[in-house]
């Protein structure tokens, strides 16, 4: 495990200094080469592609996570960008165009298409849409005979996604009027402690509608985090059935990334089940969606891949989930899995979009 460990170090570090090399590049041909401009840039360079890490370490500074983000994301931008730069300034040998010429405005080209680029994909992940689903579910409830269900998933509420983004979830939930929310799973990032500094908790309660949830992996800390959303307006379900007012069987399960928790088997929580009922699963991450068919499961609600958040991720979670972003059926079950409402690491979407997810749920026999 530390020789992969040490290989990822060491290559990182190589892609550190082949982004260092080709900016030193474009700034010399610009700027000039002035004595002790190199190792400024350098110590600049390193600081900054470190930021991100020093951020684990140096707790509840805002300006560091925002360093780590920044670099994380021009790091993402400038490895698909820079191979593309340098075979431009290759063909340039084919041409003409004097070198210096050459350098000076491919490197300003791609510093626009980075400034558009980010532009961009910050305003797709703090500008969520709704996602709409029509569902069918042949099974009956008690009174009326379709529900309308908002979804949220992946809020990744701390640092980067704070009460603004709190309330803006609050609002357009309200707006939609809906009968029930669910939440299933990754609400804060690791730490509760943004989520409570920034009155997170009461911001949530605002939500005019009954609010389940369930854990995500990212949901963790040294806290009773159930205790804490509870407190928050939700009702939170780790391994548990409950039985909604309508009639409805909802289950909520532990996030399958705690390795170091032990999870009910789903058919055990299913001997808790009338399937005459409509059941509804909240599983954080989109798996095993074959035991879920199986045992009874008529709807499932994930997020978790965030269909990548930036492409091209979104051909990797297609490669890891049978369905990583949209609906799926298999026989009687259905599966829908959010791009989720917030980000994780990057404050980007590039190739999705944050999103809300409203279900329009008829039942019948």
């Amino acid at each position: 495990m530390w020789i992969v460990g040490i290989g990822v170090i060491l290559l990182y570090n190589l892609f550190i200094f082949y982004i260092g090399y080709n900016i030193w590049v474009w700034l010399k041909t610009i700027r000039g080469e002035k004595r002790g401009l190199k190792y400024f840039f350098w110590s600049v360079l390193i600081l900054f592609a470190y930021s991100f890490i020093f951020g684990f370490w140096i707790e509840e500074s805002l300006f560091i996570t925002w360093m780590g983000a920044i670099w994380l994301s021009l790091f993402y931008f400038l490895v698909l960008l820079l191979p593309v730069a340098n075979l431009s300034l290759f063909l340039r040998r084919f041409t003409k165009i004097p070198k210096e010429k050459a350098v000076k405005w491919i490197g300003i080209s791609t510093v626009i298409v980075i400034i558009c680029s980010f532009t961009f994909g910050v305003f797709n992940a703090y500008s969520p849409v709704f996602k709409t689903y029509q569902i069918n579910i042949p099974k009956q409830i008690v009174g009326k005979q379709d529900l309308k269900i908002i979804m949220a998933s992946d809020m990744h509420f701390g640092d980067l996604a704070g009460s603004g983004q709190a309330k803006k979830l609050v609002e357009q939930i309200n707006a939609k009027n809906p009968d029930i929310v669910l939440f299933p799973g990754d609400i804060i990032n690791d730490d509760v402690t943004p989520f409570l500094e920034e009155g997170i908790p009461d911001i949530l309660k605002q939500i005019n509608a009954p609010v389940y949830a369930s854990l995500g992996n990212h949901d963790r800390d040294d806290v009773d985090l159930v205790q804490v959303f509870n407190n928050s307006g939700m009702k939170v379900l780790d391994d548990d059935v409950l039985v909604l007012p309508e009639g409805i069987t909802l289950i909520g399960r532990k996030d399958k990334g705690y390795q170091d928790v032990k999870r009910a088997e789903l058919p055990t929580l299913m001997k808790q089940v009338n399937l005459n009922t409509p059941v509804v699963l909240l599983e954080h991450q989109p798996y095993d969606l074959d035991i879920a068919a199986e045992n009874g499961v008529d709807l499932i609600l994930s997020g978790h891949t965030h269909r990548g958040q930036v492409a091209p991720g979104n051909l990797i979670t297609n490669m890891l989930f049978e369905n990583d972003w949209g609906y799926l059926r298999k026989e009687q079950l259905q599966s829908i899995v959010s791009s989720g409402f917030g980000f994780w690491g990057l404050p980007l979407r590039i190739g999705t979009r944050s999103e809300i997810v409203e279900l329009n749920v008829t039942f019948n026999q």
